[in-house]
């Protein structure tokens, strides 16, 4: 088990922590806290320490816990908290179980003034500590086997005499159903946190190198070139969101899920750089394609939380669109795929962030559209939209799925024609396909990325906010 100290030592630079809590001769508590540097950057902190009545939260406690948010919200401090506890100071009552709310309304006060809080969930945290700080971070890790769960193994057999499953309350069970982002070894909590907080603190990157790098020239394609720019979105060599963070982008953390129990792997959820602007990335991953792994109705939740993660930080967002269409399955319309893509709609429309739409290859149907409005708009010379994929609307309209390739055109669903009715704002080129060269591409679609990125970052919110609202209108 890590005691406070230990993760403190392991965490902080070299000589930085300075504790908030009162002098040597003070009472132990089950909290530490206090502030020191990650990567040179300040940072909060708050620890349990377990071996203190199993690391259980009273009245003083939740007094510590409160005083330390608020200082960090009041000295503008990214927030680290690490949880390790049974919960409730059972001997303290009542009066310290309703702290619990006391301690999520300071959290709530510090996400509101647009400040990073990071969890790290140590072994074993349970109770109202898990049911309130343990659960409100920007991005939560847990710690290899943890034990985490509302009600712990002891109080379940108590009042219920049975246990849980095995492996149900464990870190990594809690990862597969998003409801964590990573599980993390101590010794490597260090590294991501320097990497999380260089992007959630917003901070664009000092402009040591030269501008991003020109975007290539390419005349948008031919009228009738449109069906093979759908063919062609379609080869599974074709780079996607993945590639596009593994190659063109840097300081990439990729999230888990939506917070809530649900975790869809039709989206990649991810925090990254593109150049020197910070942001946080959505996109559809065309990898479940081949395997009929299409964006569902968690996946769109899991969207949303991409988009409150951007919208508290005032993080810009990107998001990447690359779905053959809706999945047609019970479980999509049960869950609420129509209602999904309204408030993803309503979302991008009225997000105060910075945001910009790759169309990277196919945009099918509602759940592209979902992802679609945004400042400014990119596609990809072989990249399209439409309310349904050419065949589907041939056969609605014509009674003959092979008619596809005509319908293609009369629906202006290519990219010249979605600059031309000012859908897009701008063509990435490929030459003559991201299949055929898809490092390149990537890097070419993430130049463009920082490009638009810092413009948007530099214009001002009101007028751009306007002018968003104006062109969905």
């Amino acid at each position: 088990m890590i005691k406070s100290a230990d993760l403190i030592e392991r965490v902080l630079d070299d000589g930085s922590w300075r504790s908030w809590d009162a002098g040597a001769d003070a009472p132990p508590e089950s909290v530490v806290t206090g502030q020191g540097t990650i990567g040179g950057r300040a940072v909060a902190v708050v620890a349990s320490e377990f071996g203190v009545l199993a690391g259980s939260i009273g009245l003083a406690a939740s007094a510590r816990v409160v005083a330390a948010v608020e200082r960090a919200t009041a000295q503008r401090l990214p927030l680290l908290a690490s949880p390790a506890s049974g919960g409730t100071r059972l001997q303290e009552g009542t009066r310290a179980f309703v702290k619990m709310a006391g301690i999520a309304s300071a959290l709530a006060a510090h996400r509101s003034a647009g400040l990073p809080y990071l969890v790290y969930l140590r072994h074993p945290t349970t109770g109202g500590v898990l049911a309130s700080w343990g659960s409100l971070g920007h991005v939560t890790a847990a710690e290899p086997g943890a034990l985490v769960g509302l009600l712990g193994p002891r109080v379940q057999r108590a009042i219920y005499g049975r246990e849980l499953p095995a492996g149900v309350q464990r870190a990594e069970n809690l990862h597969a159903h998003g409801l964590i982002d990573a599980v993390l070894p101590p010794e490597d909590l260090r590294t991501v946190a320097i990497r999380v907080l260089s992007v959630l603190s917003n901070e664009v990157a000092p402009d040591e190198a030269a501008a991003p790098a020109p975007v290539p020239a390419e005349p948008p394609p031919a009228p009738g070139d449109t069906w093979d720019s759908v063919v062609r979105s379609r080869r599974p060599g074709r780079p996607g969101v993945r590639a596009l963070l593994k190659l063109a982008a840097s300081d990439v953390t990729l999230l888990s899920g939506t917070g809530a129990g649900e975790h869809d792997d039709a989206l990649v959820l991810a925090l990254a750089r593109f150049g020197r602007a910070p942001c946080v990335v959505l996109g559809q991953d065309r990898r479940g394609h081949a395997a009929d792994v299409v964006l569902g109705p968690a996946g769109l939740r899991e969207a949303m939380r991409g988009m409150r993660i951007a919208a508290e930080l005032g993080l810009a967002l990107v998001t990447v669109v690359d779905t053959p269409g809706a999945p047609p399955t019970r479980q999509a319309e049960e869950g609420g795929l129509a209602g999904g893509i309204a408030l993803c709609l309503a979302d991008l429309v009225t997000l105060r962030s910075p945001t910009v739409c790759v169309l990277l290859g196919q945009g099918g149907g509602g759940t592209a559209l979902a992802l679609l409005p945004a400042d400014c708009v990119l596609v990809a010379l072989h990249g399209w939209l439409a309310p349904l994929p050419p065949e589907g609307a041939a056969e609605i309209l014509h009674g003959d799925p092979s008619r596809a390739p005509e319908v293609a055109d009369t629906q202006a669903i290519g990219a010249a024609a979605l600059v031309r009715d000012g859908i897009a704002d701008r063509v990435v080129p490929e030459f003559p396909d991201a299949a055929d060269e898809p490092a390149a591409f990537v890097r070419r679609v993430g130049a463009a990325l920082e490009e638009e990125l810092l413009a948007l970052l530099h214009a001002d919110p009101s007028r751009r906010l306007a002018t968003r609202a104006e062109r969905y209108r």
